[in-house]
């Protein structure tokens, strides 16, 4: 019994080790986008669920969704049918997929960058609230980029994604990526 008792004091000890803190990084997360991330992000502020549910409630920001978007199979034979998977995202979100990357094509910088202006009215001072899925690096990264290369002020990321949003219940609603690079017009 006091085998079992040592065991599991020592197992309480080892359990802060395996869930250390992942430190924000220098620069964009380059590979790897699916991984537990930071939580912080240098200019920006994070937000929990109920953060997000009352910035999403007011109104007051604009929601910035930039899961990335699936690529048609390439090895699908001719005249089939391929059918993307709906995209159930925070009602009233804006879709820009591909944004996340560590590293933007020229064409996807500047999709960003003008939808960015569209989504805000090029107020850089328009709270922008960026997010995807749980665990992924690709709204860190858009997040980033919104606030280093962009000038963005109020820059609001919520790392929980919609994996978060509809575990707590909120509603979701399909929704359509913003025509441009990477959205197959």
């Amino acid at each position: 019994m006091m085998r079992v008792a040592a065991f599991a004091s020592l197992l309480m000890l080892a359990v802060p080790s395996i869930a250390e803190t992942v430190p924000e990084p220098d620069s964009y997360r380059m590979e790897q986008y699916r991984a537990p991330v930071p939580n912080t992000l240098t200019g920006a502020t994070v937000v929990d669920i109920d953060a997000a549910h009352v910035l999403w409630s007011t109104g007051h920001a604009v929601f910035i969704d930039v899961l990335p978007r699936a690529p048609k199979p390439a090895e699908l034979p001719k005249g089939t049918v391929w059918r993307e998977q709906p995209r159930l995202s925070i009602p009233g979100a804006i879709w820009l997929p591909n944004v996340g990357y560590g590293q933007l094509a020229q064409a996807s910088a500047g999709y960003f960058e003008t939808e960015m202006a569209q989504a805000t009215n090029s107020d850089l001072n328009a709270p922008v609230v960026f997010f995807c899925l749980s665990e992924c690096w690709m709204s860190w990264n858009a997040a980033k980029r919104a606030v280093t290369e962009l000038g963005y002020k109020q820059v609001y990321w919520f790392p929980d994604g919609t994996d978060g949003w509809d575990n707590a219940n909120y509603p979701t609603e399909v929704i359509s990526p913003v025509p441009g690079f990477g959205a197959r017009d």
